[in-house]
């Protein structure tokens, strides 16, 4: 702590030392023309000692953060960061001048600068900018940790005194992506997997919309809402937890295509893969099919995948994952018959729940009045960590969502009757793609029944009346929207973060996140 205050007292110190030169330490503007990666990638070596002698006159302004820097006598040495690389500054006294000299030897590592200067190669064989001036653009106070690269004799990088904590890199991501390239590569490659799944869609005809953060009335998924109030209309509000009810609504209006990209937030925990605010985009196609939405689905990942990665064979921590369509369809009841061994089809809802007792796989017992419930969480306990290679699971029971239509091999007959028996189980054309195990979005036929709609929506707050958490709360204005008449519909969700923790090889959902939440010091 002592040494750190020293460092800021010299810092400091350089800053009146700046100041009394009559120099602002902070700048206006400074007028860039070019950037690392450009003056690295289009040097050519001069031809003979007449054309370097030309090239002079060709000055480039560069401006970046020193990130390393050598004071000697009347010549000195730093590397500048910019937004595309790093790029060595030559800054010799007789060129720039005794003031701009004695400027440069105030500066610091972490600094800000802007150099006018020609690009040369030195004797060492490294392009760089000759500075013919030297301006500083930002003082900084606080010292950037500093990280050593070396490389060995067989051109591996080995990198010392890192900034590796994991906790201090996500509070302070912006030290993160100064002094660790790669994490800006990761933000990187999540614009790119984004503007991939918007060009795909538009490719299909979608069109982009926008829908309500803040909402009176919650719903689209079974999920615990933030709830706020707001004080002009004296009322509660809450933070979405899904856009699907306002998208059903435009396809209602005549928006036959339509996506969005969106912040949700759900009042749950944080773990490797969860965060309460998270990113996903979901997409509604009129007079299509859970069928349709899987072809599409799975080109809009394969797509991603290839916008960020040479080939659709993918490393995730050691494991490969091949991302080239088709991907493999999979029924709930036949992933828990291939990892169980057992048929919950011909087995009542006590037998499933001893089967579960017997191995020790932990449900809610709030669930078990409902025996497609039980079949659900079994899955969910005993079969997720099969699911590596991507794969559609499909056909889950229609207790776990009251928006989707079920299975088309039901007549409308057979629905009621197989009500009336408690160990029946309608399923519905409902999926859920798997990828490493993680449940990566979600997809239905979406269910535009209206009388069928308001009774599941009803069932769903009678089962919130009797214990459980997550249900769907009723929105009236919905099935308002239902009742005009919604042509027969699919829909997608698809999370953005694990998306691109896959095609980026992260670790955690929060290295993918540029702020994510962290709780308070």
């Amino acid at each position: 702590m002592q040494e750190t205050n020293d460092l800021v007292k010299n810092r400091l110190l350089a800053l009146e030392e700046i100041k009394k030169m009559g120099i602002n330490p902070y700048p206006h503007r400074f007028e860039v023309t070019a950037d690392s990666a450009k003056i690295i990638s289009n040097f050519k070596d001069p031809a003979d000692e007449k054309e370097a002698e030309e090239r002079k006159k060709d000055l480039v302004s560069v401006a970046g953060r020193i990130m390393t820097i050598r004071k000697m006598g009347k010549a000195s040495f730093c590397h500048i960061k910019d937004e595309s690389g790093k790029l060595q500054i030559y800054i010799r006294q007789n060129d720039v001048g005794e003031e701009q000299y004695k400027l440069f030897k105030l500066l610091d590592i972490g600094d800000i600068i802007g150099v006018n200067g020609f690009v040369f190669r030195t004797k060492m064989g490294e392009i760089s900018v000759h500075a013919v001036s030297v301006s500083i653009l930002t003082k900084t106070i606080l010292p950037l940790p500093v990280v050593k690269e070396e490389i060995t004799e067989t051109g591996e990088k080995i990198i010392h005194d890192a900034f590796a904590d994991v906790e201090l890199r996500y509070r302070q991501r912006y030290i993160d992506l100064i002094v660790n390239d790669n994490v800006k590569d990761i933000f990187i490659k999540r614009t790119k997997i984004i503007h991939s799944i918007k060009q795909t869609l538009e490719n299909y005809n979608f069109f982009e919309v926008e829908t309500p953060t803040l909402q009176s009335i919650y719903g689209g998924a079974n999920a615990r809402p933030f709830v706020t109030h707001h004080n002009a209309l004296d009322i509660p509000l809450y933070l979405r937890i899904s856009n699907e009810l306002f998208l059903k609504r435009l396809i209602v209006g005549g928006f036959n295509r339509v996506y969005e990209f969106v912040k949700d937030f759900r009042n749950e925990g944080i773990d490797r893969t969860h965060n309460p605010e998270f990113t996903q985009v979901e997409w509604y196609q009129a007079y299509g099919d859970y069928e349709d939405s899987m072809r599409l689905f799975e080109e809009v990942v394969e797509t991603a995948c290839l916008a960020v990665n040479p080939a659709t064979k993918v490393e995730y921590q050691g494991t490969e994952i091949d991302f080239k369509k088709p991907w493999r369809r999979l029924k709930m009841t036949d992933a828990i018959s291939e990892k169980c061994g057992i048929d919950v089809l011909n087995m009542k809802k006590s037998e499933i729940i001893e089967y579960m007792n017997d191995n020790k796989i932990e449900f809610d017992p709030k669930i078990s009045h409902s025996k497609g419930l039980v079949i659900s969480a079994l899955f969910e306990a005993a079969c997720e960590d099969n699911l590596i290679q991507p794969v559609f699971l499909i056909d889950h029971p229609i207790d776990t969502t009251p928006l989707c239509k079920p299975l088309r091999i039901y007549s409308m007959q057979q629905i009621e009757e197989m009500k009336k028996d408690p160990e029946q189980v309608i399923f519905a054309e409902r999926f859920e793609p798997y990828i490493n195990k993680w449940e990566l979005g979600n997809s239905y036929t979406e269910l535009n029944d209206p009388v069928l709609q308001r009774k599941l929506l009803e069932e769903q707050v009678e089962r919130g009346r009797g214990g459980e958490e997550e249900t769907h709360p009723l929105d009236e204005d919905f099935l308002r929207a239902i009742e005009i008449g919604m042509p027969p519909t699919t829909g997608v969700g698809l999370g953005i973060d694990r998306l691109v923790m896959l095609l980026t090889n992260s670790q955690t959902i929060r290295d993918v996140l540029f702020f994510p939440l962290m709780r308070p010091l």
